[in-house]
């Protein structure tokens, strides 16, 4: 099951000190809205959300249809197809999306440690 580019979105308590320690350590702003309380830094293929006060706990988060670099793939499993496949494998999915919709949906789901696992599809 390929689920897309992959990135950890943290909550974070100051995006600016957050945002400060990750350039520290070789990431660099790659999108998002520092005035908006979120930005999303990468390094190489390595792509970190600093989100603030937007939700409680850190997510792991899946892209498909993009790659890395949010360049849309030719080629990639849709949303729908990868909720049918969970089911299938007995996820429980905490919030879904249509399945009779097309285009942008998100799936939510949790692991067996409670860590919150995102997939959102955007094209």
């Amino acid at each position: 099951m390929e689920l897309g580019a992959f990135s950890i979105s943290l909550s974070v308590k100051d995006i600016q000190v957050s945002k400060t320690f990750y350039e520290n350590i070789g990431f660099s702003v790659f999108a998002g809205d520092l005035e908006k309380n979120y930005l999303i830094m990468k390094n190489g293929n390595a792509l970190v959300g600093l989100f603030q006060g937007m939700f409680e706990n850190n997510i792991l988060t899946f892209n498909p249809g993009w790659d890395e670099s949010a360049n849309t793939l030719e080629s990639f499993a849709d949303i729908r197809k990868i909720q049918q496949q969970l089911k299938k494998n007995n996820i429980k999915l905490d919030t879904e999306t249509d399945d009779n919709a097309s285009g942008p949906g998100s799936i939510v789901f949790m692991d067996p440690d409670g860590n919150s696992i995102l997939i959102d599809q955007h094209i």
